[in-house]
């Protein structure tokens, strides 16, 4: 594995398809450590060159701080340095930001993913000194985390303009719905851009950006891959067809009413994967949408 640190300012500074990983717990809502290795390990195997840990997907507003450690440490045990992992440390707090930043870095990971405060919507100035001092609190590469529909406040393109001179601000995952001030960003940085939103890998990836930080790929890592193998080939027309091929269960798993992570979690369970229960005040998905779920699963391996 190429060092983040050493290439933060390449095109793929945490690699290429990245999976936004659950976190696996234990039927009776414990850490499920061994669980977590033989995903990480299945993941890499099958297509994923970098994961991303305790973001949201990874239920971290319900694990605690020495929870989200122990789940780097675990991974890194289970896939060595092939592959980067970045870990989520944004919070509605910038000290405690700064505090998981620094802990994530002790623990192995090689970049951290730091969202915007979520609730408290500061303007951008706040919002960009907030960015600033978390980079500059640690030696660890940056990606910032623009979702504005969760966290009330977008990242606006002149803020990623002005942070993409920090040297170690380095990284965009985009789940801005914004294509065009995407597009803007991408024409005047350096900044790596990976697409959040599962529906957008090709046409972000056509536009420059670096790759994908997937949830679906917690399920499929292979078919999602293959989406930017085929571009990567120049058959542009395969690329088309495998993101088409993979829309519906893009639909049921991030876009019919439940969270990724419960979604994706029922679909792991079903597999017979590590996976678990969610975290309040999250709930399991219902018998009824698992079913629909698992079929439109079989439709895509089917294909």
């Amino acid at each position: 594995m190429t060092n983040p640190r050493d290439t933060a300012r390449s095109p793929r500074p945490f690699g290429r398809t990245l999976c936004a990983m659950v976190t696996p717990f234990t039927e009776a809502g414990a850490l499920d450590l061994d669980g977590t290795r033989r995903l990480a390990a299945r993941l890499v195997a099958e297509g994923c060159d970098g994961l991303v840990l305790n973001g949201t997907t990874g239920e971290s507003p319900t694990t605690s701080d020495a929870e989200k450690a122990e789940l780097i440490a675990a991974v890194r045990e289970a896939v060595g340095d092939r592959v980067p992992l970045v870990a989520g440390v944004g919070t509605a707090d910038t000290l405690h930001t700064v505090e998981l930043a620094r802990a994530a870095e002790k623990a192995g990971a090689d970049g951290v993913l730091v969202v915007s405060p979520y609730y408290s919507r500061p303007p951008q100035d706040a919002l960009e000194a907030h960015f600033l001092e978390v980079a500059d609190a640690g030696g660890l590469p940056v990606m910032l985390y623009d979702i504005p529909g969760r966290t009330g406040t977008r990242i606006e393109p002149e803020t990623l303009i002005r942070l993409a001179a920090h040297p170690r601000i380095v990284a965009v995952k985009d789940c801005s719905y914004d294509f065009l001030g995407s597009q803007k960003v991408l024409a005047r940085t350096d900044l790596a851009y990976y697409a959040g939103c599962d529906e957008h890998i090709l046409a972000l990836y056509a536009a420059g950006a670096a790759g994908c930080v997937s949830t679906v790929a917690n399920v499929v890592p292979a078919p999602v891959a293959a989406i930017l193998d085929a571009f990567d080939a120049g058959d542009t027309a395969r690329a088309t067809e495998r993101q088409l091929r993979a829309t519906p269960l893009i639909e049921a798993m991030t876009a019919a009413g439940l969270p990724g992570t419960v979604t994706s979690k029922a679909l792991l369970g079903a597999l017979g994967l590590p996976s678990g229960p969610v975290r309040a005040p999250l709930r399991p998905a219902g018998r009824e949408a698992a079913d629909g779920l698992r079929a439109v699963y079989e439709e895509l391996v089917a294909a």
